[in-house]
């Protein structure tokens, strides 16, 4: 009998495993684990990690994910990494270029997670860009246009699917009204019901993502009292009814501020409003061994969702052409807008909760 699997995907502290760590890895059975920057040295060392993780946890379906969005939430980067630009860079070129740049994209960030081990993305961000949109989010939109923020995403979800890497859609079900950084407080944006639609229009278009991430803000016009990660009506209403996603959804970070509670009461709260796991991303020895004993199992639908988008991973990545890809993304990349970015909030929060600067 297979061993129930932690409806969590955990975080580790540093390059290696502790000991410590391989043995909650063993205990708990993870959905996955979710590396970072501290976690990344080089690409050699990252796949002996990877390998670590794998082995320790010791599972076929075990997910390793990564932000990879471009830009500057980019976990991945130089030396041994290409580098690659922004959401907000790729839809500021014109149509047919920044939709070619949008598949080279998703296609070259494959090749990378094929070559380490990696099998999913938290990419890419479907909120769409507006004035007011936090500074956390704005550079990681494709546009302030949802046509093309759906068209682009779309582009990106099937090229990741396609090359066998499982893409998250973010963050369901639409962030960028909000003003404020949700790693840091919890955003409200108080506006009819109807409004929203403008929102869920890109999430709509690629709601045949196997993966999707929630958005920690709160809508009073749909729940006045709980954040969408931790609000069954508004899962049940807007991500799973209007939206029609049937994929694995996961929780952003459990870590960030915008939620309140303890850890354990966090994770409750989000797998009882309809979240199928939780992503928790600091790496804290004993946070991790409370998540272990305390949080609940995958359900049965949960586990159903999960095997479904694992069949993704069997696609085989083709590397022919991949060189002259990376040679026209490049060039078209050197074409796009750039951004000015100088924020990255998870990083921020992790170097906050460790009381360094």
């Amino acid at each position: 009998m297979e061993k129930p699997v932690l409806a969590a995907l955990l975080s580790c502290k540093g390059t290696s495993l502790s000991d410590k760590e391989k043995y909650i890895f063993e205990r708990g059975n993870p959905l996955g684990v979710t590396l970072f920057s501290r976690n990344i040295a080089n690409k050699k060392q990252l796949k002996a990690l990877i390998s670590e993780i794998k082995q320790a946890i010791g599972r076929e379906n075990t997910l390793i994910a990564i932000d990879q969005e471009g830009g500057r939430v980019r976990r991945l980067k130089g030396p041994n990494f290409r580098a690659y630009v922004s959401q907000y860079a790729i839809g500021s070129l014109p149509t047919a270029e920044a939709e070619r740049t949008a598949k080279l994209h998703a296609r070259l960030i494959s090749a990378d997670f094929k070559d380490v081990g990696l099998n999913v993305n938290f990419a890419p961000v479907l909120d769409i860009a507006y004035p007011q949109t936090t500074e956390a989010l704005r550079s990681r939109c494709f546009s302030d246009d949802p046509a093309v923020v759906a068209s682009l995403g779309k582009i990106m979800v099937n090229q990741y699917m396609v090359n066998g890497i499982l893409p998250c859609i973010k963050h369901l079900p639409g962030h960028g009204l909000a003003v404020t950084d949700p790693h840091m407080e919890l955003p409200v944006v108080d506006i009819p019901a109807t409004r929203l639609q403008n929102e869920l229009a890109p999430f709509k278009t690629c709601r045949h993502a196997p993966l999707g991430m929630t958005a920690h803000i709160l809508f009073p016009a749909i729940d006045k009292h709980n954040p969408l990660t931790q609000s069954a009506v508004g899962i049940r209403e807007l991500i799973r009814g209007q939206i029609g996603f049937n994929g694995f959804l996961l929780s952003d970070a459990i870590n960030m501020r915008a939620l309140s509670g303890n850890l354990v009461e966090r994770a409750t709260l989000s797998l009882n409003a309809g979240c199928d796991a939780v992503c928790y991303c600091m790496g804290n020895t004993d946070e991790l061994n409370l998540l272990t004993d305390n949080c609940p199992k995958l359900s049965d639908a949960a586990s159903e969702r999960l095997d479904k988008a694992m069949q993704i991973l069997h696609n085989v990545f083709q590397p022919v052409s991949l060189k002259a890809d990376a040679a026209e993304y490049t060039k078209l990349k050197g074409k796009a807008t750039p951004y000015r970015e100088t924020y990255d909030a998870t990083e921020v929060l992790y170097k906050l909760q460790q009381g360094t600067k």
